[in-house]
């Protein structure tokens, strides 16, 4: 299989309150905006990855199901959204496997793990 291209699509109860969440919360940049203007589906950067927020579902998605994203500061991440009123289910903290990670959860409950690689970690250094 020869994938070209890839992106997560997610179904939420509300649209707009994901849309709200994903955008004006997170603060992901717009790739794509498509659909009626009073209720459109947008797709979002992931760094190089995408994000599509569109549809409605009577259900939740499942609770298996998580995000990963990396960003730079993840204290800093912390502090922004907690200010914002995002509940963190939990603060910043290094893992064994060395990176530091914290988790919240978008409004139907599927969990994002920001995650910061430290300077230190072997995904930081050249291992040619």
């Amino acid at each position: 299989m020869e994938i070209l291209s890839s992106r997560i699509l997610l179904r939420p109860r509300d649209p707009g309150r994901s849309r709200r969440f994903y955008r004006d919360v997170l603060g992901l940049a717009v790739h794509r905006e498509f659909g009626p203007p009073d209720d459109p589906g947008l797709v979002f950067f992931l760094g190089n990855g995408l994000l599509e927020v569109s549809g409605r579902a009577e259900e939740p998605p499942g609770r298996g199901m998580s995000i990963w994203l990396q960003v730079r500061d993840v204290a800093a991440e912390h502090d922004r959204l907690r200010e914002a009123g995002v509940p963190v289910l939990r603060p910043p903290e290094r893992e064994p496997w060395g990176l530091i990670e914290m988790w919240i959860e978008d409004p139907d409950g599927v969990r994002v793990v920001l995650v910061e690689v430290p300077a230190d970690h072997p995904l930081r250094r050249d291992q040619r």
